[in-house]
């Protein structure tokens, strides 16, 4: 079985304890491999190599054009290998293959290609000109990298949302610490591998792998790493809020969501039950941006109830690797526990449970980690499973009176990560789309994201964006410089001011 290191200062190394753990295949229960431990004091060398790394200027004084070309390479070197990453993602996480190859890796080079074009807004200062400002001043704006950032990324989507994170963080000119998630590490350390041949300045790029509660408290905690970037649950984003402020580290936090989806009278219902299935049992539910709580005209309720039982009906559970599966497992048991404790609190609340909520008993399946696709009917708005981040494969339907009553359902959430509106009619959908508080708002579609626009949430759905020309810039900092071209002591009205007529 293969054993993965940590990656400091342009190196593959062991963790400094020789400590590794195990990685596990969530559709068979094996171990994949060992990975090294990294723990305080993996990180407090893994940080140096980036401090020094930034402090030498070789990176960060560099063109940002030229920081660009080596990401050029890279997005040519994940296409080379895209397979490999694909199957390294599914058999980590469990996602299927179909999406892994399909979506995640292409997607990857995408970000990978427009977060290199945007280095161009680092070239060229901006000037903002103010008619009543003297002519003789001049003001103009460049932004500079903030230094080191801590990236912590979770075991659901690896790839994709450490490429949000670590690209953007390295092409403005500054030296990252990638931390995955110790239950999803391997695809990461693919990409590293690519990273590494590229032949970056040493300490630029580093990876330390181990679990949140040590080796990614030791990376907030550490008082050379300006930025902290991370993507997880509201608690931990909570958690790692309140340990930044110890010196007042910048924080991007992409956190959890309870998503709704509010379904109109004039919605298509068959290409309805469709986009709802895939918003919200996409990888398995086991997504920030999962579609969960569905509102339904009563007008429309029992028709599109059946349209959604006969097609989840319809999903295939199976090996990720296969090309036919539809659902794969969950990414551990701890998981699979946690998501049945909701479904019987569903249950015990008195939600009608339309459809699965059991561990299917097929003998394929008995050693991964599955749980069939659950439908709630009849649900209301103060139950557990319509108020809490489940994060599996369980959708919640609601039924409402008013389009009044569903938007002010939607917005009774602490969350506010997205939403999503299906309707006939996209210029009535767009008017409520307005309405919702979501920091992203679907009409007609889910899991959509485009490279230029940037995706965040609302309220305790985190804080910053990712993604687009906004979120590169959150791995910036602006600096104003003020210019004052008068060259002698009489003109200048700052003596005036403050020495008023004196000579």
């Amino acid at each position: 079985m293969k054993t993965y290191g940590n990656y400091f200062n342009g190196e593959w190394v062991d963790a400094v304890n020789g400590g590794t753990f195990p990685t596990i295949n969530p559709f068979n229960g094996e171990s994949l491999a060992h990975v090294a431990l990294g723990l305080e004091e993996d990180v407090d060398l893994a940080v140096k190599a980036a401090r020094t790394a930034f402090d030498k200027g070789e990176w960060s004084g560099m063109d940002p054009r030229d920081r660009a070309a080596y990401f050029f390479k890279l997005e040519q070197l994940i296409a080379d290998e895209s397979m490999e990453l694909a199957e390294a993602e599914t058999m980590d996480t469990g996602m299927l293959i179909r999406l892994t190859s399909g979506m995640v890796v292409p997607m990857l080079g995408v970000f990978c290609k427009r977060f290199a074009e945007m280095a161009e807004y680092l070239v060229n200062p901006e000037s903002r000109a103010q008619a009543d400002f003297p002519a003789l001043y001049w003001d103009y704006i460049v932004r500079e990298p903030l230094g080191v950032i801590g990236c912590i990324v979770p075991w659901n989507f690896p790839l994709f949302l450490a490429c949000w994170k670590i690209f953007p963080a390295m092409i403005a000119g500054n030296c990252v610490v990638l931390k995955p998630s110790s239950h999803a590490p391997l695809s990461l350390i693919h990409l590293a591998r690519l990273i590494d041949k590229l032949g970056l300045p040493k300490g630029v790029f580093n990876l330390v792998n181990g679990p949140g509660s040590k080796t990614g408290d030791a990376l907030v905690l550490n008082p050379s790493v300006n930025k902290i970037s991370m993507t997880g649950s509201s608690a931990i984003g909570k958690d790692i809020m309140a340990k930044a402020s110890i010196d007042l580290k910048r924080i991007t936090l992409e956190l959890g969501g309870k998503n709704p989806a509010l379904v109109l009278d004039d919605a298509n219902l068959e290409m309805t039950a469709d986009g709802i299935l895939y918003g919200g049992l996409l990888h398995q539910g086991q997504v920030c941006m999962s579609g969960s709580r569905i509102y339904v005209p009563k007008t429309l309720y029992s028709d599109l109830n059946e349209l959604l039982i006969e097609r989840a009906k319809t999903l295939v559970l199976g090996d990720p690797l296969d090309i036919d599966t539809d659902q794969g497992p969950l990414i551990n048991d701890r998981r699979r526990q946690t998501v049945m404790n909701y479904i019987q609190q569903g249950i015990d609340e008195g939600a009608t449970l339309l459809l699965g909520g059991k561990i299917p008993e097929d003998e394929t399946l008995k050693n991964g980690f599955f749980l069939q696709p659950t439908l709630f009917g009849d649900a209301t708005q103060q139950m557990v499973i319509s108020r809490e981040e489940i994060f599996g494969p369980v959708i919640a339907l609601i039924p409402y009176e008013s389009e009044k009553e569903a938007v002010q359902m939607a917005n009774d959430t602490c969350y506010g990560l997205n939403a999503g509106i299906w309707s006939g009619d996209v210029e009535r959908a767009n008017q409520l789309a307005r309405q919702l508080q979501a920091g992203t708002v679907f009409i007609n579609d889910w899991h959509t994201l485009n490279p230029e626009y940037p995706f965040g949430g609302y309220k305790q759905s985190g804080l910053g964006r990712e993604g687009g020309l906004e979120g590169f810039y959150e791995f910036t900092q602006s600096k104003t410089v003020h210019i004052n071209f008068k060259q002698t002591r009489d003109d200048s009205h700052w003596f005036k001011i403050l020495l008023g007529n004196a000579d």
